[in-house]
């Protein structure tokens, strides 16, 4: 808490006061957006006289800034104002505020997010399979879903593009992208703000930003964040609290405008998190079939905590450590104007430092069946190792380069705009566990025969022996190399016919993937024994090893999109398209066979393949057909889109029945995704907004072929595609006068039943509930302090407290299903102050 006191206390300072509501800075002028191509911004006498008039959203969906409105896409856009009155400070608090989208916690990372968009994503997190939802900060592409959960300093809008973006976006876009763009600083003016927080489970935030102009053409910006927040659950055993988090954010910006040709702009942000691990709180004693870990279910049944509601305490037998996330990145871009035209460079380096500890033990504070990666003191760890094994935290790291260079502008009168660039990008990457304790129980006695049952040549070293254990160990040191590289281009026509309402775009790029990994893993299993009071250990069983295995994949990809749009009126757009995209092909590190000619796997089953084999790309084609409209003098707006998605080679991970993270992942599969989604808002008055979101999906596996041949699709539906999601908000003005207002906001979030991922056939134990969440945030703003404006504002998010999960887990030995919980009734004021 001393170095987050005084990071919230360096906030202070910067924020003294704040800028005037600097959303409304676009980075591009809303003049500069042609006429031809988007309805015109509203001017600011217009919206003062009629403040019931929907405002304009400017994006840069298509690398270019145009109205939302305007834009061929099916997509949802918040602003800072929204961002603010939602809760949205990163990706993970996107989760239920866009339908049809899906952030889900890795379970065993604080910092990892799995992703989904029209029921399309990863659920697994390996430094060799990469996302189907790319994430972009300022237009760099971030690869690794490890590290996701961020802490933005400065962020000034956050776009959800729905549907494969293959050709302006690329690889690995096959369910979307999400961009985050922050401010940049403003050489025109000197501005600061601050917003701070406090409420419940020792909530503690504040943010602080200061715009200082260097001259007429320069500027500079620094953003700080910082935030303490207490679990959701009390650890009564050794170490922290389940889900205990601190975070620091900073974003260091600067631009110079030496010329009227050349625009420089670097960015710097760093993000450094320290956090508990939540516990996986067991729900099921466990039942099925366990294969190997048989031997040990009822003795760790024994030592579990079960419950079907959320509990407020569960504990860990050995101290549950600390896990820490270190991200950061810098990025140039260079913007060179000309003659309607411009070329612009992106430049950026990233790297990832991912330390991460977690528990899944069953929560009884047991240190006679434990789940962990702590400290082992035993007879076994002398056999294997000559002493103790150390507390160890595994450690993912990751540095990537990448490099864009795009070329857009208009031709011929403006009829036709185009964009053209080319692509490069390289990764290395680690995930490293040294040789450490896995897993460890006792064994009832009647266990014992079926031990001798496996195991017929100890029958005479044990019949007469007590208190016998099981004891896993192991150690893997995975690595990846990534190259890929792209030419792309988009042209969009706007003939003279049709008083030039119709838009016909066609776009290309060609991509090119090289992947390699490698894998060091061995896992030994022992049986521990006390005879006459001497403890010894026997090595019963190891894992295929692997010593530096290497894969090596390439791949190339050719996606194609056809876009036509028609104006029926300037404010309303209709649009068909077909969209191609593509994941990269990789390698699953969690494999436990080298290669197919390694025989059967654990549960008897022959797959054919292993590691070095790896798997090929997963190929998605959407065709989709839209409306963006604005009523009633734009104050009603409706947007609409049915669409189809059609999945070839699709890749398909699950896991190996009977073990605890032994996975299987190949492309075995055709699918289909139907969907629709509706969008409205409508201003009531100029004080009172209603609008609403949903997403229907209908998702089907339609082909999953098994080592016999056999169609086993029915045992593989998609890991989350709720079949309906949406979002209801009101925003009202209660009362208005010379020295403010008083606002608020009010929505309700609902989440379909989704289905698990990784057991095939027990989607049962692994699905997520459906769940619905009220929130709501009142705030007195505009008043008058010195030359700023005061906010003060009070929130309650999950109003109603309800108890809904995040993730389960169907594979643990101690319970069939193990359940992550969300957040709860969260309430807390804030106290904001900009100041120009």
């Amino acid at each position: 808490m001393p170095r987050l006191s005084g990071l919230l206390c360096a906030s202070l300072l910067i924020g003294e006061a704040a800028a005037q509501d600097v959303a409304t800075q676009a980075e591009v002028p809303l003049d500069t957006i042609p006429l031809s191509s988007a309805a015109p911004p509203t001017p600011a006498a217009e919206r003062a006289a009629d403040p019931a008039v929907i405002e304009e959203i400017i994006v840069t969906a298509q690398k270019k800034a145009e109205s939302i409105q305007n834009t061929p896409i099916s997509m949802s856009a918040f602003n800072e104002q929204m961002l603010q009155e939602r809760g949205i400070d990163g990706v993970d608090k996107l989760q239920g505020n866009v339908p049809g989208l899906s952030v889900e916690p890795f379970p065993t990372s604080n910092s990892t997010l799995r992703m989904f968009i029209r029921g399309v994503g990863l659920s697994d997190a390996q430094v060799t399979q990469d996302p189907a939802v790319g994430v972009y900060v300022d237009g760099v592409y971030v690869a690794r879903s490890s590290g996701l959960a961020l802490e933005v300093a400065d962020l000034q809008r956050i776009e959800v593009l729905k549907g494969p973006q293959g050709t302006l976006y690329g690889r690995n876009t096959t369910g979307g992208a999400i961009n985050l763009i922050t401010k940049k600083p403003d050489p025109s003016a000197f501005w600061t703000q601050f917003s701070g927080s406090a409420g419940d489970r020792a909530l503690l935030s504040g943010k602080g930003t200061i715009n200082v102009p260097l001259a007429g053409d320069a500027a500079v910006k620094l953003g700080v964040l910082a935030k303490h927040r207490d679990g959701t659950m009390e650890n009564t055993g050794p170490g922290g609290d389940f889900g205990d988090r601190e975070a620091l954010g900073l974003r260091f910006d600067a631009r110079w405008v030496p010329t009227d040709w050349l625009q420089m702009d670097y960015g710097f942000d760093l993000t450094n998190v320290d956090a508990r691990a939540p516990i996986a709180q067991a729900v099921l004693p466990p039942d099925a079939d366990k294969g190997t870990a048989n031997l040990i279910k009822e003795y760790a049944e024994l030592n579990t905590v079960y419950s079907s509601r959320r509990l407020d305490h569960l504990a860990t037998g050995m101290p549950l450590e600390q896990s820490t996330t270190r991200v950061s990145g810098h990025a140039l871009t260079l913007t060179l104007p000309f003659d309607g035209h411009e070329l612009k460079y992106i430049g950026a380096y990233r790297k990832l430092d991912d330390q991460y500890y977690a528990d899944l033990g069953g929560g009884a504070g047991s240190t006679d069946f434990r789940l962990d990666s702590n400290r082992y003191d035993g007879p076994a760890a002398i056999v294997a190792c000559g002493g103790p094994t150390p507390r160890v935290i595994p450690r993912q790291r990751q540095d990537q380069w990448s490099h864009e260079l795009q070329l857009s502008g208009h031709l011929f009168e403006e009829q036709l705009d185009y964009i053209v660039g080319g692509f490069l990008f390289s990764e290395h990457a680690t995930d490293r566990t040294p040789f450490s304790h896995q897993a460890s129980s006792g064994l009832l006695p009647a266990q014992l025969g079926p031990l001798y049952a496996m195991f017929p040549g100890l029958v005479n070293d044990v019949a007469t022996l007590a208190g016998p254990r099981i004891v896993t160990f192991n150690m893997r040191d995975y690595g990846a190399d990534n190259r890929a590289n792209a030419l792309y281009g988009q042209l969009t026509w706007t003939p003279d016919i049709l008083e030039q309402r119709l838009h016909l775009t066609g776009g290309y790029r060609r991509s090119q993937d090289r992947r390699e990994a490698s894998k060091s893993y061995t896992q030994d299993n022992y049986l521990e024994v006390d005879i006459n009071g001497i403890g010894t250990a026997q090595k019963l069983s190891s894992a295929e090893a692997f010593d530096d295995v290497r894969g090596e994949r390439s791949y190339s990809n050719d996606s194609y999109s056809l876009i036509t749009q028609f104006d029926l009126r300037r404010d309303i757009h209709f649009y068909a398209k077909y969209v191609e995209g593509y994941r990269s092909g990789g390698f699953n590190l969690r494999d436990p066979q080298i290669s197919g000619a390694s025989g059967p796997a654990s549960d008897g089953t022959n797959y054919g393949y292993g590691f070095t084999d790896g798997f090929a790309p997963e190929y998605v084609k959407t065709t989709e057909l839209g409306m963006k409209s604005d009523w009633l003098g734009r104050r009603l707006r409706i947007n609409a889109d049915v669409f189809w998605t059609d999945f070839d080679d699709m890749q398909i991970n699950f896991l190996i029945p009977g073990t605890l993270g032994d996975t299987k992942a190949t492309n075995a599969g055709r699918a289909r995704i139907r969907g629709v989604e509706f969008e409205g808002v409508l201003a009531i008055t100029g004080g009172l907004r209603l609008s609403i979101d949903y997403s229907y999906l209908d998702a089907k596996v339609l082909e999953v072929t098994d080592a016999t041949g056999a169609n086993v699709a029915g045992q593989y539906p998609f890991p989350s595609a709720p079949k309906n999601s949406g979002v209801v908000a009101l925003d009202y003005t209660l009362y208005r006068a010379s020295w403010g207002q008083l606002r608020g906001s009010t929505n309700y979030i609902y989440m379909g039943s989704r289905n698990g991922g990784g057991l095939p056939g027990r989607s049962d134990l692994s699905y997520l509930p459906s769940c619905g969440i009220f929130s709501t945030r009142l705030a007195v703003s505009g008043i008058a302090l010195g030359r700023g404006t005061l906010e003060v504002a009070a929130f309650a998010r999950n109003l109603l407290d309800k108890d809904y999960v995040t993730e389960a887990i169907p594979t643990l030995p101690h319970t069939d299903r193990a359940v992550f919980w969300g957040e709860p009734l969260t309430i807390g004021a804030e106290l904001s102050y900009a100041w120009q």
